[in-house]
């Protein structure tokens, strides 16, 4: 494979090149293509620079930047290994190396790298094993992939850039950098000589059904200038298209040079400087009317872009790299004021915004917050998360992880009212490094429940209880908002199955005569179709006033108030009684010998009466329950007052237990 030829193989072929006279001028020439960011054309002049012989550390460094700049982590991956070859190499391009192989999903390499570069940096040794180490997670999360198909949207791309589709109620709205369009009145022609294909502008596919398009066409002039345009957001509720337009606007000394895509900072020796700035189109028909700049553009000092707005049009998410955030670019957010004007910008803090870029948020179907990041945990590049809260109030942040994430640039997300499907931007499967639209769709893995019916009984004499199979237990399997799915019943050793799919609710009921009906719910997590789920279903008999044992009710020394262990088995029993609503219990509290009868019994009575009072709180009737302290009146063993006993037979004697009241 090309990636594994050696500087030295590389220099050998450029040897046995006829000579050819290198003149100065092609060098200022490339130097001046490259500073302009016209990385394209750069990077044609420097390959034909090395190609006369000339294999010098500055020609090899500035094609794998322009690769690196291009997107093109293949490309970049090979020529920055060219690069480390060189001993006078910067350390940086340790880390542009090393980052590459990330993208590219070569992880042992990229740790290896990641190391190198830490140690050659010292002051960056943190970020170094931060990077590293994500690199085990990345590996972590393709071992165990979530279940999703994931397509190619052809319709909708082509041979350049397709990006962040957004829905419309008749078809999609995208942005593509694309040379030309059919139907378009003007095909567009003008190279971005950044990346060699066209300028981003906004298209519209028609829908020719639930999930497929007509021909993209371009948006009309009202929306698209000359510049790049996009992406965009559209508030179904007013007709209103929120988009992004480019400016480019002389340097003034700022030091930030802002691309659409990338947010990338550029050399401080051009004269000019890419703005994002928002804009929004009303849309009447087929016509696009009142274009509008939103009221916080500034860009003379910084970019506002990347639009996503709510479902009710309320609070408008967007990209900014303006002063005082976190990093490169922040998410930031404004609400909508009584006069329709838009409030100061907010930033969105610290749980979504990093040191890194976090840019292309977008508002689901469903109305949570996507947006993507390359400073939070990832697999390379852009990494795609949703945002659980709102606005400053964040509960959590989930990275999608794998194979809606990959070791390439993940984002513009369109997710639907389920977050289970819908469309993504990603560059992992062209070899030219250039962004696609994708569909994407969980798929529910088949696999098998494999359950028990059990009940546990008593053995005199001894202090574990028998499991016993119940047998004919009459079993219903209910799947989240369907009915019953399928009923079976137990067979003599009390085993059955259902099959199930992965990232489903299930509830299974089970019932027979004699004994109290139990549930269970559970959601699988089955990454292949011979995976099995297990469950055991405990029956009790429903015998009046015949006690009961609670497994694993545990108190601290001396204490009655509700551990999270004892939580967990009183809140089975409060399943229990909603499973039964026709019975009442009494809640019984034991403890062992040692401490004054009086003690114990006061002990055990607040015992009791807690375990009522935390299940009250959890929805069953206090009239249904009552609460009775015994101390140390009902030993189940030996250990009386003086008795010399082991802590676990202590234990035995220290038990919660229910029985059914007679009616």
């Amino acid at each position: 494979m090309r990636i594994n030829l050696t500087l030295a193989f590389v220099l050998c072929i450029l040897c046995g090149m006829p000579a050819k006279v290198l003149a100065q001028k092609d060098v200022k020439q490339a130097d001046k293509l490259f500073n302009s960011f016209e990385y394209s054309l750069a990077l044609a002049a420097y390959k034909d620079i090395v190609e006369r012989g000339e294999p010098k550390l500055e020609y090899v460094q500035r094609i794998a930047d322009s690769y690196r700049l291009m997107n093109n982590s293949k490309e970049a991956e090979f020529w920055y290994a060219q690069v480390v070859a060189f001993p006078e190499a910067e350390p940086a391009s340790y880390y542009f190396y090393a980052e590459a192989a990330k993208r590219n999903g070569n992880y042992e390499r990229a740790k290896s790298l990641f190391s190198k570069y830490g140690e050659r940096v010292p002051e960056k040794l943190e970020v170094a094993t931060l990077m590293a180490a994500s690199c085990d997670t990345a590996m972590a999360w393709m071992k165990a992939p979530k279940s999703f198909d994931i397509q190619k949207e052809n319709t909708l791309n082509s041979e350049g850039i397709d990006f962040s589709p957004t829905k419309l109620p008749d078809g999609m709205v995208f942005s593509s950098d694309r040379l030309s369009s059919a139907g378009k009145k003007k095909q567009q022609t003008d190279r971005y000589n950044w990346t060699g294909n066209g300028y981003v502008q906004l298209y519209f596919a028609p829908s020719a059904s639930d999930s497929t398009w007509e021909g993209p066409v371009p948006l009309p002039e009202e929306v698209n200038t000359a510049f790049h345009n996009g992406p965009a957001s559209f508030l179904g509720k007013e007709n209103l298209l929120f988009f992004t337009r480019t400016n480019s606007v002389r340097r003034k000394g700022q030091k930030r040079n802002t691309d659409p895509t990338s947010w990338f900072k550029g050399d401080e020796r051009s004269d000019y400087i890419n703005r994002l700035e928002i804009y929004t189109a009303q849309r009447k028909g087929n016509e696009w009317v009142s274009v509008k700049p939103f009221q916080h553009n500034n860009p003379e000092k910084y970019s506002v872009g990347h639009p996503a707005i709510t479902i009710d049009g309320q609070t408008l998410y967007f990209a900014s790299d303006m002063p005082g955030g976190f990093g490169e670019s922040d998410i930031y957010y404004c609400e909508r004021q009584a006069d329709g004007s838009w409030g100061k910008p907010v930033n969105a803090g610290a749980k979504i915004n990093t040191s890194g870029r976090e840019s292309f948020p977008s508002i689901g179907a469903d109305g949570n917050l996507y947006f993507s990041s390359d400073g939070l945990t990832g697999m390379g590049g852009l990494d795609v998360f949703r945002a659980l809260g709102e606005k400053g109030k964040w509960a959590k942040i989930e990275n999608l992880k794998y194979p809606l994430n990959s070791s390439h640039d993940d984002f513009g997300i369109h997710a639907d009212s389920t977050g289970t499907k819908g469309w993504l931007s990603s560059n992992r499967m062209a070899e030219n490094g250039f962004d696609d639209i994708l569909r994407f769709e969980e798929v529910r893995v088949p696999c098998t429940l494999v359950g028990e019916t059990i009940e546990r009984i008593t053995v005199k004499g001894q202090m574990r209880r028998k499991e016993v199979p119940v047998d004919q237990v009459y079993l219903q399997l209910f799947e989240e908002n369907n009915g019953s799915l399928r009923e079976i019943y137990s067979d003599s050793k009390g085993r059955f199955t259902f099959p199930i799919k992965a990232g489903l609710n299930y509830t299974i009921r089970g019932s027979k005569k004699g004994y109290l009906t139990q549930t269970v719910t559970l959601t699988p997590e089955c990454l292949t179709s011979i995976d099995s789920v297990q469950v055991e279903m405990l029956f009790n008999r429903d015998t009046p006033n015949k006690a009961i044992v609670l497994e694993n009710i545990y108190y601290d020394l001396d204490k009655f108030d509700i551990r999270p262990d004892a939580a967990k088995e009183l809140d089975k029993l409060v399943r229990t009684l909603k499973d039964n609503p026709n019975i009442t219990i009494e809640l019984g509290s034991h403890t062992d010998s040692r401490e004054s009868h009086r003690y114990n019994q006061m002990l055990s009575d607040l015992r009791a009466q807690s375990a009522v009072t935390y299940m009250v709180a959890r929805g069953i009737e206090r009239s249904r329950m009552k609460a009775k302290g015994y101390g140390e009146t009902q030993l189940r063993n030996k250990c009386a007052d003086n008795v010399s006993c082991s802590e676990e037979e202590h234990q035995w004697n220290r038990r919660t237990e229910f029985k059914i009241l007679a009616k």
